[in-house]
């Protein structure tokens, strides 16, 4: 990855609005779309699939070395396929989420993943979208946000995204889940959720997602002066 390459690390809990942000954000931009935590989605999921302990660190690491993904664009909506399956709808379920944060626990296994997230990094720029893409994927970024939002609003947020793609889900059990995932993934030895020093903290409880973009590209062409969005 060349360290010419303007880059736009987005980092912060579930339900913040990051996916949603990021894809608005790289299509203003005109750059490149990094979806970290798809790739580590991807990997708990089909560790679940080959009936996989999740526990077992050195098997799912050997798995993300060698994970048959492949990333396709269509109508202007991310298609993720694995194995040549489409796995778009599979991978944004909260059992694959859960998943997720438990095989990220794992230093081999985010180890296995490290240069896959940082072959993203292409000109014009990347967007990237994580938990630790600010502090250690890619530290050398112009700008880092943690973008962040109250348990309570990123429960019903992510309960009304759910609801709309049919699924069946509790807005209590939501909130229990997404509590207990900020735990385990701020207590996580490797990488735990947390602002890089140099991040600037943006709550989005009280804001709309065009207000959040808005900001974020003020801060863009503040960090980048030479590049314009679309």
């Amino acid at each position: 990855m060349s360290e010419q390459v303007p880059v736009i690390a987005v980092d912060g809990p579930g339900g913040a609005g990051k996916g949603t942000v990021c894809r608005l954000l790289a299509h203003q931009m005109g750059w490149h779309l990094l979806d970290s935590g798809v790739l580590y989605r991807l990997v708990g999921h089909a560790a679940q699939l080959r009936g996989m302990r999740l526990d077992d660190a050195d098997v799912i690491a050997g798995l993300a070395h060698k994970l048959p993904v492949r990333f396709e664009t269509r109508a202007g909506e991310l298609s993720i396929m694995l194995d040549g399956q489409d796995m778009t709808l599979a991978v944004r379920s909260e059992e694959a989420g859960r998943a997720a944060s438990i095989v990220a626990a794992w230093p081999a296994v985010r180890a296995a993943l490290i240069d896959r997230q940082r072959a993203f990094a292409e000109p014009p720029g990347l967007v990237a979208d994580g938990r630790d893409m600010g502090s250690v994927v890619f530290p050398q970024a112009g700008l880092k946000v943690f973008l962040t939002a109250s348990v309570a609003e990123r429960a019903r947020r992510r309960y009304k995204q759910l609801k709309e793609k049919g699924m069946d889900v509790s807005l209590p059990a939501l909130s229990r889940d997404m509590e207990e995932r900020d735990r385990r993934d701020s207590e996580r030895h490797v990488a735990p959720l947390q602002a890089a020093a140099d991040a600037r903290i943006l709550d989005s409880t009280h804001m709309g997602i065009q207000d959040v973009v808005a900001q974020i590209v003020s801060w863009a062409r503040d960090a980048y002066p030479a590049v314009q969005s679309r």
